[in-house]
Formats: structure tokens, C-alpha cells, sequence
């Protein structure tokens, strides 16, 4: 069993805290395959290349007849390709349609494996992305059914669960237990998966797996979530001032009526709503309401920068890359400030946002500072895409994604862009420190290259401690410079946005690992410039010199 996380502040993920791949040519009839694997389980992580005839055919359908001439490469049985269940299929910007695909065995889903294939205008089968796990025909724990009732194996979860808190949690919601095939190492196991939400002893989303077999507990990690029922006002939609944390004026949209007015910001997507909670632990709390529309004052500094952050980081990721909010589709972003008393930590709860004020010596308000909750969104459009699974590398590379972000929103707004993260709000009597640097992830102790990277099981195999490889692989790929004898020419910040968006949204999986990133950020820019480009070049240099090619 894991030991607790050793970051603080961390969150579905939260704020704070390669070796070389193998490839080859496919040896069949595809023109320019390539298949990259990974060398740790042999398995094929990542395909490109015209890796299909042109065809008129669905999307899906193109994939499902690649998939079954591949299903020796994969480790499948005959036939085992068609019991992929289509989770996806849409058409991008580029014409490409992304398929993605969730593996199916005997009906029973095999947690976290993903499959994200792109079909060009052409018909014509481009990449497949992510690793499925073979030879499951011949796993013996999967040849019996479930020995263990879901009860049971709620009871030995929530008992696990107590023992590691030291004390029972109070329960808001418990997820009803599905049946999965989860790998324990390279052992398949029919398990239970079973999720907790709870805010008491501490905020957590729980996510346990029981051996459905023997009752064994084969692994846990905590991925925040909590459902928030909207409250709208009716009124007018105003413009108000505000001050923020830091002492800086700023215009704040929000909702006017006889009452006062509301944080409540209905001019973009399905709106913005900021809620207090007023010191104590129950989220959201109460919308924010100001009875003289005045947000001078020191207690609304927090809610103030909470609500207008939300709405840039909103509006960058709408003009920089046509997403609609963390969703796509509008949804509304929720905040909730003045989380607990002196609350060192920020989070993504699953559905929103919540800010602790800090005691004053570590932190300040969290919300006070734009890269935070850059970062924090930017949690929810992984969430709402990769799905990327909270632990091990996956996990790194979420709080990566975050973090590279968060300095990216900065910059489209040029408040302090440093490549730092949290300096404007971690440890107001220390001048010149931040929780990361990307530019320089060694002045936090963290490693700066893939063969430095954390081994261990603290911190859920150290999401934010190995973040920091990709960090510095962005940063070289925007700013250019020479890392470990290797030269990158940098491309800027905003290309560098577009290539992680891509690869984000549109080719990792849950269960990506470094390598696979690597791949998929250089398909991204094969996309989106072509494969004999200056862009293509700087992104396979920027992972070369952390340690990833």
C-alpha cells in the first residue's frame, strides 16, 4: 500500500507539489510506419505514420480494421480488437477525426487503457496512441468470476481508508462499485473500483481497487471531486470594481440587483460564479454577494482575483486554442475562496476550484496569484481529455500539463511571466522564490532530466516531483538554450502552446507515460507544421535534452 502524499498542496490534482523509447519500422505494407514501445512492458505505446490506404469508410470504422490486423503486434486474441468500446469520435480544426477507444475484455473494462487513433481528411490512418494490455486470454484471475460481493469490498476500502486517515471520513458521496481488470505490476486482476468524496478530516476523492477475488487492497490514490448545484440571481449584468490580493485594481463582471450584486459572470460560456465559504469547510458555500458593490476590501481580494483569473484563463484558452471553457462546451467555471482556516492549498475538486487563504508564512491567498489558477483549469481540460490517471507518470505529467499552462496564461496576459509557478503567493516574507520553476526545476530540488527521476512511491509515484521533466522540455522548446550538451532553438510561447494543447486533448491517454509523451508531442507538431519543420526539430531536441528521444 502507498504511504500518504508528502505534498501539500496538491489536487485532483493540486497545486504543489526517459530513457531512450524503442522504435522500428512495422514490417508489413504501410508506406512509413513507425512503432514506438516501451521498453518496460515490450508494448506498443505509440504508432505513426500513413498507416492505412485512403478510404471512405468511418473513422471507427478504419481504426476497428487496423486494430484487427494489429492484434498480433498488440498481444490481443483474434478478434479481441472488436470488443474496443468507442468512448469518442471528433472531426478537429485540421480535418483529423480523433477516435478513442476504451479496451474491453469479456465485457469488463481494463481500467485506464485508452487507445486515441486520428483518421486524416484522406481516410487515411494516421497514429494510435496508447497501450493496451495484452495476453489477457491467458491471465487465470481472470478465468473466474468475482468471489467478492461489492459490499465487501466497499467495507474493506472504507476501512483501508479510515487506517490511513487515522479516522473515519464523513462520507459525502460514494461511487457505486464497478467491476474492472486492473494490472497490479504485470499481473491481471479482476477488481473492484470504488471512489469516496469526502471534505472531513481532509478534502479527498478517494479512488480504491479491490482484488474482487481475495479482497486485497491493490492500490489507492486521491483525485479531489464534488458536485456543485449552480445558484443563478436574476438581475443585471454590471461591471463593478475591485481590489485583488496583491493590491491591484480590476474591473469584475458580475450579476446587479435590489439585493447587491453577485459574482456571477454570465458573458462567457455558461458562467463564472465565485463563492465564499467563509472560513469553513463546506464547498461551494455561498455565492458571493456584496450589498454595496464595492469590492475594496482586504476580505474580498481573495474572490476578486478568483472571479476575474477564471474569466482570462477562460478567455485564453478560447482565443489561443477555440476551447469553450474546461469542457469544451461552456461549462461553468466555479470557484469557492477562504476554503478553511489559514488552508495552505489550492485544488481542482473534479468540478471546481477551491482556495485556502494560507497562514501567512507559507502562502498568502492562493487565488491571488494567476498562474495558480491557470494551473488549476488547466486540471479540468486534462480531465475533460487525456483523463490522465493521477499517480506514476500519468500523474506527472498531469501536474506538468498544469504547470505549463498556468505559465503560458501568464505570459498572454504579461503579468510577471517568470516560468515560475506561485511566486506571487508562496512565502510573502521570501522574495524571489516560487513552488516551481520550469525554467530551472534543480533551484526546487526537482530533477531536470529523465534519468533523474523519482523511483519511488511517495507521492503517488512522484506526480509533482517528476512534472518537472516535461517542465523543462517546454521551457527549453518556447525560450531555446542548452541542456545537457544538447541545443534547442526555441519556437516561443505561443507555438509551444499549440503543440501541448494538441497533444493534450488530442493524443495522450490515462495511462501515458514519458515516452509516449514524447511521441505524441512530436506527432502534434507534425500536425500542426509539417514533418520537415524547424517546430518538429526543436520539440524532438527539447525532450532529447531531458532525456527523452
Amino acid at each position: 500500500m502507498r504511504k500518504r502524499n508528502i505534498c501539500s498542496i496538491g489536487l485532483s490534482a493540486a497545486l504543489l507539489f526517459a530513457a531512450s523509447s524503442s522504435v522500428y519500422a512495422a514490417p508489413d505494407n504501410a508506406t512509413n510506419e513507425q512503432v514506438y514501445v516501451n521498453p518496460e512492458s515490450d508494448a506498443p505505446n505509440f504508432i505513426a505514420g500513413s498507416l492505412t490506404p485512403s478510404s471512405q469508410k468511418e473513422a471507427v470504422e478504419i481504426v476497428y480494421s487496423y486494430l484487427e490486423v494489429k492484434e498480433n503486434l498488440y498481444g490481443l486474441a483474434e478478434n479481441e480488437s472488436q470488443q474496443f468500446k468507442k468512448i469518442s469520435e471528433l472531426k478537429d480544426e485540421l480535418g483529423m477525426t480523433n477516435v478513442k477507444l476504451q479496451q474491453m475484455f469479456n465485457g469488463i473494462p481494463v481500467y485506464g487503457s485508452v487507445l486515441s487513433a486520428h483518421v486524416n481528411a484522406s481516410g487515411v490512418l494516421t497514429s494510435v496512441s496508447g497501450e493496451v494490455v495484452p495476453d489477457l486470454t491467458e491471465a487465470d484471475a481472470l478465468k473466474g468470476g468475482a468471489v467478492l460481493t461489492a459490499a465487501k469490498a466497499s467495507a474493506i476500502a472504507l476501512g483501508s481508508l479510515e487506517k490511513l486517515l487515522a479516522e473515519p471520513p464523513q462520507i459525502l458521496g460514494e461511487k457505486k462499485p464497478e467491476l474492472v481488470i486492473f494490472m497490479d505490476g504485470k499481473a491481471a486482476k479482476l477488481a473492484y473500483h470504488l471512489q469516496f468524496e469526502f471534505l472531513s478530516p481532509e478534502p479527498g476523492n478517494y479512488h480504491y481497487f479491490i482484488d474482487a477475488q481475495t479482497g486485497q487492497v491493490i492500490e489507492y490514490y486521491n483525485q479531489l471531486h464534488k458536485a456543485v448545484a449552480l445558484s443563478i440571481p436574476e438581475g443585471t449584468d454590471s461591471v463593478s470594481g475591485g481590489t485583488g490580493v496583491l493590491g491591484d485594481k480590476k474591473k469584475v463582471n458580475t450579476v446587479l440587483n435590489s439585493t447587491g450584486s453577485y459574482l456571477v459572470d454570465r458573458t462567457r460560456g455558461k458562467g463564472i460564479f465565485t463563492y465564499n465559504a467563509a472560513n469553513l469547510t463546506e464547498v461551494p458555500g455561498t455565492l458571493w454577494l456584496d450589498r454595496d458593490d464595492d469590492y475594496h476590501a482586504a476580505f474580498d481580494g481573495a474572490a476578486v482575483d478568483a472571479h476575474v483569473y477564471a474569466g482570462m484563463t477562460f478567455d485564453y484558452f478560447k482565443k489561443a486554442h477555440k476551447r469553450n471553457s474546461f469542457d469544451g462546451k461552456g461549462a461553468a467555471l466555479i470557484s469557492t475562496v477562504h476554503y478553511g482556516k489559514n488552508y495552505n492549498n489550492a485544488f481542482w475538486s473534479g468540478t471546481q476550484m477551491v482556495y485556502g487563504d494560507g497562514d501567512g508564512k507559507k502562502f498568502i491567498s492562493l487565488s491571488g496569484s494567476l498562474d495558480v489558477i491557470a494551473h488549476e483549469l488547466t486540471h479540468a481540460v486534462s480531465q475533460s481529455t487525456a483523463g490522465l490517471i493521477y499517480w506514476n507518470d500519468s500523474g506527472a505529467i498531469n501536474e506538468s500539463m498544469s504547470d505549463i499552462f498556468g505559465v503560458l496564461v501568464e505570459d498572454e496576459y504579461q503579468k510577471n511571466p517568470d516560468w515560475q509557478i506561485g511566486e506571487d503567493i508562496v512565502t510573502p516574507d521570501i522574495a524571489g522564490d516560487a513552488l516551481r520553476s520550469l525554467a530551472d526545476p534543480t533551484a526546487n530540488g526537482l530533477p531536470d532530466h529523465y534519468t533523474k527521476r523519482y523511483l519511488g512511491t511517495e507521492d503517488f509515484g512522484g506526480v509533482h516531483i517528476n512534472s518537472s521533466i516535461t517542465n523543462k522540455a517546454a521551457y527549453l522548446l518556447a525560450n531555446g538554450g542548452t541542456h545537457y550538451n544538447i541545443k534547442v532553438q526555441g519556437i516561443g510561447n505561443d507555438k509551444t502552446g499549440k503543440i501541448f494543447y494538441r497533444t493534450l486533448t488530442q493524443y495522450l491517454t490515462p495511462t501515458t507515460k514519458f515516452r509516449q509523451l514524447q511521441a505524441s508531442a512530436v506527432q502534434a507538431a507534425t500536425d500542426l507544421y509539417g514533418a520537415d519543420s524547424k517546430e518538429v526539430k526543436s520539440v524532438k531536441d527539447a525532450f532529447a535534452a531531458v532525456g527523452l528521444k
